[in-house]
């Protein structure tokens, strides 16, 4: 049987290991983090693009437009939050009405339907939050939401239940050429070798190609800072908010999350540092003022949390996907900053079918395309709770009250395929700790669950992997 071997853990690399499992090969995905949607992936706005932004004839354009039309049936086979919500792009200057026309023309070309220039007062009707300093917009319907670790978590947990095997904490050193075939060293001293690997390494993907590969690539880390608003803001607005972009991106957004937060952000800083998420006075006062000039009434009291996410900025200037030539079976995929969460799935099912070619992979009759996620107790109707408790008496234990997550939630992302392993496993999987308290009143428990679950003392939990040990020792 074929290897194929898939570097990376994130949206792209989980995406890609489930439409490869509807072929028969061993896929093994590598991911030196403890989880999936540990990079990139987790630190993003959740917009599903709508690809009037995106340069025609890029492969941007062509992977946004295509990725959008796509989520609606994956959300239903994966069972992962997205909603349609809309898009407007914000002007505030009469004289930049050009500026909407030429995203307008963009949109059309690259194929996005439904765009529509519309007045500040139209804006306003719709959003009347909205800065009465606004002229115009333009509207985009197909522009969308989605929880972007949640739906990773669904594309890993189906490659799982597919066959695929996750190796977790294994980080990659270097690639080898070996003969037809090509070596993944690893910096614990395993080699992997596979008929095929696919780079889906994000940040450090550049690396990976330049260990092996003739032609050479640089990634430039682009630092977004954001800062999350509590479910009490979330009336500010109920589509996302854009301004005018400029060279550096889309501009500091204003967007609803699919659970009812809203989010500000992100900045956007080239830095040299990889490995560098802190975030800053200054980066989060931009994103918070720029923010206030889409929606004046936003507060910083209802500022729950803050963090950074880094973009992998390819000096290409447009993805780079596909395979690195030098007679090399490594499938690249380079430079998938925004919109690459709108065109994971296009470039999935791309990468797939091209590695699939390669190697002559056969169709895997088994293939199951559904996934069901988590029972949400806080989204249930009381004869729902009251039936699930029945089953399950874990589901009538409320442990994280801020989200109303119960016992038997957090249990079952532990124990799923891929499961939890830390508390921000947990959190991502189940919102146990994401709300206002942030952890304050429900850590403790949910440490205890995972202690419980996974067999090992508390001492051994961790809130992301080794080195975020919480507590040091027991008081006798």
């Amino acid at each position: 049987m074929k290897k194929i071997v898939i570097i990376g853990a994130g949206v792209i690399g989980c995406s890609i290991a489930r439409e490869l499992s509807r072929y028969e090969a061993e896929i093994i995905v590598l991911e030196r983090e403890n989880d999936v949607a540990c990079g990139t992936t987790k630190a993003n706005s959740g917009v599903v693009h709508g690809g009037f932004d995106a340069k025609p004839h890029t492969k941007k354009a062509w992977y946004n437009v295509r990725g959008n039309e796509m989520f609606d049936k994956l959300s239903k086979e994966l069972d992962f939050p997205f909603r349609r919500n809309g898009a407007y792009v914000l002007c505030f200057d009469d004289t930049k009405w050009d500026g909407l026309k030429k995203l307008y023309d963009q949109g059309v070309e690259n194929g996005v339907k439904g765009l529509k220039v519309v007045t500040g007062d139209e804006v306003r009707k719709r959003e009347p939050y909205v800065s009465d300093e606004v002229k115009g917009a333009l509207w985009c319907p197909s522009s969308g939401i989605v929880s972007p670790y949640e739906m990773t978590i669904a594309y890993a947990e189906n490659a799982a239940a597919n066959g695929v095997k996750f190796v977790f904490e294994k980080t990659v050193d270097r690639l080898e050429k070996s003969g037809e075939k090509i070596k993944v060293v690893c910096k614990d001293g395993d080699v992997y070798e596979a008929d095929a690997v696919v780079n889906a390494a994000g940040l450090y993907s550049d690396e990976l190609n330049n260990s092996v590969s003739s032609t050479k690539y640089k990634i430039v880390p682009r630092k977004g800072e954001y800062m999350l608003l509590d479910k009490t803001s979330g009336y500010l607005t109920s589509t996302t908010l854009f301004q005018l972009p400029t060279a550096m991106g889309k501009g500091i957004l204003v967007v609803p999350s699919v659970h009812g937060n809203v989010l500000l952000g992100p900045t956007a800083v080239d830095i040299e540092d990889k490995e560098c998420r802190d975030t800053t006075y200054d980066g989060l006062a931009e994103a918070f003022d720029k923010a206030r000039i889409t929606v004046p009434s936003v507060t910083k009291k209802t500022v729950i949390t803050q963090f950074t996410g880094l973009r992998a900025h390819a000096d290409a200037g447009d993805f780079v996907v596909g395979w690195a030539g030098d007679d090399l079976p490594l499938y690249n995929l380079i430079g998938i900053e925004s919109p690459g969460l709108t065109a994971a799935p296009a470039l999935a099912v791309q990468a797939a079918e091209d590695v699939a070619d390669y190697t002559a992979l056969a169709f895997n009759k088994n293939f199951n395309p559904i996934r069901k996620g988590i029972p949400c107790f806080a989204t249930m109707t009381e004869n729902e709770r009251a039936e699930i408790i029945k089953k399950n008496p874990l589901y009538g234990r409320i442990v994280c009250r801020c989200e109303v997550v119960t016992e038997g939630e957090i249990v079952d992302s532990i124990n799923r395929p891929v499961g939890a392993k830390d508390l921000d496993g947990v959190k991502r999987r189940t919102r146990a700790g994401m709300g206002r308290c942030q952890s304050g009143f429900c850590s403790e428990r949910v440490m205890e669950i995972i202690a419980r679950e996974r067999g090992i003392d508390m001492t051994e939990v961790t809130k992301s992997g080794k080195g975020s040990e919480i507590v040091v020792g027991r008081v006798e």
